[in-house]
């Protein structure tokens, strides 16, 4: 995988080169990890996806207080399935319920293991769909950025691999994170956490 990502790269880079000795094109470099972390709805989706794990986690941690509580209580019909000061009669009722109770934990385990499977899953998937969407949004903005400022290729910096040397003077990133955030109704000055972004796989 890694070869074939290099021969892609040179095959890109090769023909931006025999395109540029050709027709004047002209190649501009843009860091994308630096866009998706610096953009404001970066930002705000963040904040919402981890206001979503607050909610679930809470559903969670109620689940297990719940099984907690009902272990706790099987313990107890279980000391007085075997007190002797009962009467052998309540002896078999608290057993019977003790039996009962073991059936409800083991329910409600099982109840808790699923709902944190598909919690871990639906989580993974909306940070997917969040991830897509904003690389999607910026990749746009540096194309018409690339456009408006006269470059034919733009090469993602942030992949260390793909660019052995550029000029900061044909670096966008900052002009193209001005115009992302342009009108940006949140707080650019904290920082952004639990964002993921892979970039040898969403090049602009």
């Amino acid at each position: 995988m890694k070869n074939l990502r290099l021969t892609i790269l040179t095959v890109v880079l090769l023909a931006a080169m025999a395109l540029s000795a050709s027709a004047q094109t002209k190649i501009a470099t843009v860091d994308m990890k630096k866009l998706f972390n610096g953009y404001w709805k970066t930002k705000q989706a963040t904040a919402s996806l981890e206001n979503r794990k607050g909610e679930l986690r809470k559903e969670l941690k109620d689940m297990a207080d719940g099984i907690d509580k009902a272990q706790a209580q099987y313990k107890q019909l279980l000391d007085q399935a075997s007190d002797p000061a009962i009467s052998l009669e309540e002896r078999d009722k608290r057993n019977a319920a003790a039996q009962a109770k073991g059936k409800e934990i083991n329910s409600s385990k099982a109840a808790f293991e699923q709902f944190q499977r598909q919690a871990d899953t639906q989580l993974a998937d909306e940070s997917q769909r969040m991830s897509s969407k904003l690389v999607a949004d910026i990749q746009k903005t540096v194309a018409d950025r690339a456009k408006i400022m006269g470059f034919s290729i733009v090469v993602n910096s942030a992949d260390a691999e793909a660019i052995v040397y550029s000029s900061s003077d044909t670096d966008i990133t900052d002009t193209v994170l001005a115009q992302l955030n342009i009108g940006s109704p949140v707080d650019l000055t904290k920082p952004v956490s639990g964002t993921t972004f892979t970039t040898s796989t969403n090049r602009p």
